[in-house]
């Protein structure tokens, strides 16, 4: 028998405080960051005693791999953006289209693809777009379906490798499969959610890409150190594949292995690294490790051990049917409260106990590929949005949604048919 928990004055207040810093963290009021209001929420828990401080260090200092991770992703992203491979790439895939829109928008999709699995979905929605827009619009292109494809690709292949998207170590945590298990797991979910996500946006952009673009007279070339980037970000994920295949915690190789790139670089520039350091996003770091306090005070109702005990109850009964409904419910789920806290919610409840391979399976291709429905989804398609309004670029709730809702079902139901 399943035991909820007693709606008791403390614990609406806490589910109160979670859900007012979440929906903050979302809408970002005043325009202030998302770190802030997610700080906000656990820093109200603490001060109303709903959660002990020592449950809160707690939580703070589980989510370390996630931290060291994110920051190697960022570094090497801001890396690979400043030495213009991006602007490179992106300046490729018009030649090579040699005028044909759909050909440009195949191109920019496969790139989109390999920076997403390889560099993390952020990378895509950050970094790839602003490149994208730029070599459309010299194009004489209509860059909506390009960009579209950076958000949706972002998603789409966040699950071909452990290294995809930050969101992995978030739902398996210390049960992270090793990598050869990771790819027998997720090859033909992954390829499924990429090929069919290329089809429905190839469809419904069907009209923008049937006119011509122009064939580009010059390709910005990799500097030397362009070049060293590159052969660095090669050594990082050489790093990052060769950590998840022997089962090691991905966080520490990750930074260590991206220090060791931007080092060769800066030393070859003979620079300091204090320029490249400061754009990068740290308040990244901070909004997860507000939302990992903001998870642990649900944690603190018994509200996650009583989804836990109906989760672990159905997978007993019906493994099949749980893992189809439970990748279901969080990919739409995320879309409420975006996918980074449903992640920690998800992962802790399956992380609890003993759990069907399959269930914990869908509930990450829920978490990574159900962003995809809406611009609230993911904080990869939230900085997308801010990515596009920096280059003049509006891309409306609507919009996004009345293409995301032909999408990301679609894609979902070819993933979960192929677990």
């Amino acid at each position: 028998m399943i035991h909820w928990p007693v709606a008791s004055p403390s614990h609406i207040a806490t589910w109160v405080i979670v859900a007012a810093a979440t929906a903050a963290v979302i809408i970002r009021p005043n325009k202030w960051p998302e770190a802030v209001w997610a700080g906000a929420g656990a820093l109200a828990l603490l001060a109303c005693g709903l959660l002990p401080i020592a449950a809160a260090l707690q939580a703070v200092l589980e989510g370390w791999d996630v931290y060291l991770f994110l920051a190697g992703m960022m570094l090497l992203s801001e890396l690979a953006r400043r030495e213009g491979l991006f602007d490179t790439l992106a300046g490729w895939a018009v030649r090579h289209a040699a005028g044909s829109a759909r050909r440009l928008f195949a191109l920019v999709y496969g790139i989109g693809v390999v920076v997403t699995t390889f560099m993390s979905n952020d990378a895509t929605a950050v970094v790839l777009t602003p490149a994208v827009y730029m070599v459309a619009k010299k194009a004489g292109a209509k860059p909506l379906p390009y960009l579209f494809a950076c958000a949706f690709i972002a998603n789409a292949a966040s699950f071909v490798l452990p290294i995809s998207n930050p969101a992995n170590l978030v739902v398996f945590g210390e049960h992270m499969p090793p990598l050869l298990a990771w790819m027998r797991a997720f090859a033909l979910p992954s390829l499924a959610a990429v090929v069919v996500t290329w089809g429905a946006l190839a469809f419904l952009f069907r009209a923008e890409l049937a006119s011509p673009v122009e064939a580009p007279t010059h390709v910005p070339p990799l500097s030397g150190t362009g070049r060293l980037a590159a052969v660095g970000i090669v050594a990082v994920v050489l790093a990052m594949l060769a950590a998840s295949a022997l089962g090691f915690p991905l966080g520490a190789p990750t930074l260590l292995a991206t220090l060791m790139a931007i080092a060769a670089v800066q030393a070859t520039r003979r620079e300091p690294p204090w320029a490249l350091l400061q754009h990068v996003s740290w308040s990244v770091l901070a909004l997860v490790a507000g939302l990992f306090v903001l998870v642990a005070g649900l944690g603190q109702t018994g509200l996650i051990a009583s989804l836990t005990d109906v989760l672990r109850a159905h997978a007993h009964a019906a493994p099949r049917a749980t893992a189809w409904g439970a990748g279901a419910i969080v990919a739409f789920a995320g879309n409420l409260m975006n996918n980074l806290p449903a992640g920690l919610i998800a992962g802790t409840a399956v992380n609890s106990g003993p759990m069907p391979d399959d269930v914990r399976s869908a509930i990450a291709i829920g978490i990574d590929l159900g962003p995809n429905l809406s611009v609230t989804g993911s904080l990869a398609t939230i900085l997308w949005l801010v990515a596009l309004r920096r280059e003049g670029e509006h891309v409306s709730a609507w919009q996004f949604l009345r293409v995301g809702m032909v999408a990301m079902p679609l894609a979902l139901v070819a993933a979960l048919a192929c677990l």
